[in-house]
Parts: structure tokens; C-alpha cells; sequence
């Protein structure tokens, strides 16, 4: 099977990144167009009458469940995802995908990639397989298995391990 769209999602830790090279060189492979996603938790500003308003950060205890601590520092605000989306990008084109968009979007992971796949009519999602192996990712869900359960299109589960085989 050849693919036309592939959805890939990062925040720019280690493991994502291999996903996203597995991703381009898919894309390379079918010359398939490759949306790079980074989902970020939006800051709210607040301030009051004697200081000036300051981003308060948000935390996800879901993320941090889901990516094991790996990847969660990258997951507040917009600043650092511009910058994880340019290296993504040359990574993807270093694995030879030709056709590369990249989509900073706020939102949960999986609500992120779920939605931009429906919404650019993805045929394919790469992800990494964090969290599939905790106790966590068992009892609540991994990103891997919880897009599985919502989507009815391909999807490339990544061996992002240091070790594993390419």
C-alpha cells in the first residue's frame, strides 16, 4: 500500500524524533506528503494589581504519564514548538520526504493527531511506542493505543528504544 498523507508528532525529545525520521523516510518511500505536529498545552497570563502578568504553567499529568517524564518540559506555551517543528523538519527531510508542512497546535497529543488526521484526510500515523511498556500506559491508555482506538486508518508504531533495530 502506498500512502498519500502521513501525520507525525513530536516534542522534540529523543524518541519523537526517531518517529519522525521513520515518518520521512516513509513519506520518501511513497512520496507522500508529511504533516509534522507538535500539541502544546496553551499558557494563561496572569497578573494582578502589583505584579504584571506571568505565563502560568500547566501541567498534564496525562502527558507526563503517557511520555514518561521524556518529553512533557516541551509540552507549555508555543516558543519551544517552532523550534522543535524547524528540527523535525530537517530530520524528515534528511530521511528524504520531499513534501513537509509542520502544524504547532494547542492541545492534548492524541486530540492533537487525531484531529489533524481527519482533518488533512491522513492515510497514515506515526507514532513512537512511549508508553506502551509502563504500568500507566497499561491501566490508562498510551498514546499509541489510544489513537488506535480512535481512528480507522494505518498506524506505524515506532521502536523509538536507543537500541532497537531500524
Amino acid at each position: 500500500m502506498t500512502y498519500r498523507t502521513i501525520v507525525v508528532g513530536t516534542d522534540g525529545s529523543p524518541s519523537s524524533l526517531r518517529a519522525v525520521d521513520r515518518a520521512g523516510a516513509v513519506a520518501a518511500q511513497d512520496n507522500a506528503k508529511l504533516i509534522i505536529a507538535n500539541a502544546h498545552l496553551g499558557t494563561e497570563e496572569r497578573g494582578g494589581w502589583s505584579r504584571p502578568p506571568s505565563p502560568d504553567r500547566i501541567t498534564d499529568r496525562r502527558a507526563e504519564d503517557a511520555l514518561g517524564g521524556e518529553g512533557s518540559y516541551k509540552m507549555h506555551g508555543s516558543a519551544h514548538s517552532y523550534e522543535v517543528l524547524r528540527e523535525a523538519r530537517g530530520r524528515a527531510e534528511a530521511a528524504g520526504a520531499r513534501s513537509v508542512a509542520e502544524r504547532s497546535i494547542v492541545g492534548a497529543p492524541v486530540d492533537v493527531l487525531v484531529n489533524l488526521a481527519k482533518e488533512a484526510e491522513a492515510d497514515l500515523i506515526v507514532v513512537g511506542d512511549v508508553g506502551l511498556d509502563t504500568v500507566a500506559g497499561r491501566l490508562l491508555g498510551s498514546v499509541p493505543s489510544t489513537i488506535a482506538r480512535r481512528v480507522k486508518i494505518d498506524i506505524l508504531i515506532v521502536h523509538t528504544a536507543e537500541d532497537a533495530p531500524t
